[in-house]
């Protein structure tokens, strides 16, 4: 005969995320151990971004940097000071 029973782990969780948990356990009427399971589920679930790099005219775009902006005319003074 099988039971389906819930597995015990222990876990180091920050005491925000505990705090958090156990306020939505009780606007939910829940366990904080259902409401952390639920949270974890949708984390695992959740549709990931596309990190695949971007590509035009079939050359690999470099991804996009804080900072100035190099502009043609620039690129363009410094090739004019060339030898």
């Amino acid at each position: 005969m099988h039971y389906l029973t819930a597995m015990r782990t222990t876990l180091a969780i920050d005491d925000d995320v505990l705090n958090a948990a156990r306020a939505i356990a009780v606007q939910t009427r829940t366990s904080v151990g259902e409401v952390i399971s639920d949270l974890a589920r949708r984390s695992i679930t959740q549709a990931k971004p596309d990190t695949s790099p971007e590509f035009r005219n079939g050359i690999r775009l470099l991804p996009h940097r804080k900072g100035a902006v190099v502009t043609t005319e620039q690129i363009n003074a410094l090739r004019d000071e060339l030898p």
